[in-house]
């Protein structure tokens, strides 16, 4: 840190712009693929049905955000316009081309992705309902006043990221002490690599660990979010302590938190949230000699100031004393006796409460879609509908698709956790007996390729990992019992 300037933070920098900016490009092709059959025009949850309730209703600010569609009428037109631009101008920042121009352009580009994609969050319903969503927004907003390589990146923002870090991290670890008893007598990893949301290709080879593994798992979980986030701001203190200390404290417990969101990368599908946290926590590392120098030369023009334009070390200024204000919400949710999870507490989406897996699911239930064309439902020969991500076939190894976010199949995992089936799936249901291509496009196979069934119905198993002399006999990863029809059979009217 040299005051104003974070000039050792010129590759944090670099990371954190070219990062954030490509998981808004994995972001915007996610909603160009789902969110037509999701919430188009004739999706499961029509966001024009949304937007014409918020129209004609005064409590319209229920909508989670602004959005380009409030002023305009909705169209899978439109949506597929903006998906287009925002994957287009998230590949020049990935590419560095913005960067190249005075500080304006870059922040004009990310705050364009930023209100773009909370466009698409603010009428996305319950598919648009997780965390990495606001979390995403967040980032790309405070990435939009990082610079660009015309000056060193501004003290206040680099230290804003490392406030996002921190709740990110704190407030998930607090969510656990605070939750499910399994957080606190060390055996949540025992069930949660099986029964997380969507497993992949290492999760059963993590599962299979011994016992005393997955509490190390829980112990190491607790000290890299409880108390590791606290020395991410170690290198401040390089402001008043000489010496490379500080930073390379803080470069360490940005590694701590690297390691252990490596290790969810390499054993689940969790969107981008943990690339995010990773791209993150590369605002916590600085190297010397990168950046521009740090010494203020005597020639240096009244309207800089340790390297930055007057303007620009004005307008960062006041986005610090904003960030300051908006903070308190959050700030005071930590240590609140009932801590919210994923929660926003602006419709800007900025200074968010975060955290995940408060508790952990003990059993895995799947809900598996069947359907038949045989007249006869009673007698009928049933089949299932294969799903991109979530487990159905027991011998497949699961895939990895993080950072892609696979919306369906993630509701899929929550269907079972509800009292009722969501509108969502009935809708779905509809869609599956019309053959709807659009829909039929979601999942991995069609089991009638693209001919209408007679019937649908819904079946709920419980699925375990098989354990390795279960696999070496019967080569499933999957086990599956407990079959129980929780819907149907269901067809339309003919």
């Amino acid at each position: 840190m040299d005051g104003f300037a974070a000039v050792d933070f010129e590759f944090a920098r670099q990371v954190l712009q070219r990062g954030i900016a490509a998981l808004y490009l994995i972001a915007f092709v996610s909603t160009l693929n789902q969110f037509r059959p999701l919430l188009g025009e004739h999706g499961l949850l029509p966001a024009t049905d949304l937007l014409q309730w918020a129209a004609s209703s005064p409590r319209a600010r229920r909508l989670h955000g602004p959005t380009v569609f409030r002023w305009g009428r909705y169209t899978d037109r439109r949506l597929v316009a903006l998906c287009t631009g925002g994957i287009v101008l998230s590949a020049t920042l990935v590419c560095g081309i913005p960067q190249l121009a005075p500080p304006w352009v870059p922040m004009l580009v990310f705050l364009v992705l930023w209100f773009g994609y909370m466009s698409i969050t603010s009428i996305g319903q319950t598919f648009y309902s997780f965390g990495w969503e606001m979390l995403l927004l967040e980032a790309g907003f405070l990435a939009a006043f990082l610079g660009s390589d015309a000056q060193p990146p501004s003290t206040v923002v680099i230290v804003l990221f490392w406030w996002l870090l921190f709740r990110l991290e704190f407030g998930a670890g607090l969510i656990k002490i605070r939750g499910g008893r399994e957080w606190r007598d060390l055996t949540a990893l025992t069930y949660h690599h099986e029964t997380q949301p969507m497993p992949g290709p290492l999760s059963r080879q993590a599962h299979l660990l011994p016992r005393w593994f997955h509490k190390g798992e829980v112990l190491g979980n607790h000290f890299a979010q409880l108390v590791v986030p606290w020395f991410l701001f170690a290198p401040v203190l390089g402001l008043w302590i000489p010496g490379p200390v500080p930073a390379l404290v803080g470069a360490t417990a940005a590694g701590v938190v690297l390691a252990t969101q490596l290790w969810l990368v390499a054993t689940g599908n969790f969107a981008w949230l943990n690339w995010a946290t990773i791209v993150i926590a590369f605002a916590a590392v600085g190297i010397p000699g990168i950046g521009a120098p740090s010494q203020r030369a005597r020639d240096e023009p009244p309207w800089l100031i340790d390297g930055i334009a007057l303007p620009w070390l004005v307008a960062t200024s006041l986005l610090g004393v904003a960030y300051v204000l908006l903070s308190w919400p959050a700030l005071r949710n930590l240590f609140a006796h009932r801590q919210l999870m994923n929660a926003s507490f602006n419709r800007w989406q900025l200074a968010n409460a975060y955290g995940a897996f408060g508790t952990v699911t003990k059993v895995r239930i799947e809900i598996v879609v069947e359907g038949t064309r045989d007249h006869n439902p009673d007698a009928a020969t049933w089949h299932e509908y294969a799903f991109k991500g979530k487990p159905g076939d027991l011998t497949r190894i699961p895939r990895q698709f993080a950072p892609y976010h696979l919306r369906l199949d993630w509701l899929m995992w929550f269907l079972p956790l509800g009292r009722s089936l969501d509108e969502w799936f009935t809708a779905f249901l509809v869609r599956l007996l019309e053959a709807d291509r659009p829909t039929l496009r979601l999942l991995a196979a069609d089991p009638f390729a693209g001919e209408q069934p007679r019937w649908v119905r819904a079946v709920s198993y419980r699925y375990r990992f098989t354990t390795r002399a279960e696999f070496r006999e019967s080569r499933a990863r999957w086990r599956r019992d407990q079959r129980r029809v929780v819907l149907g059979p269901v067809g339309l009217h003919r």
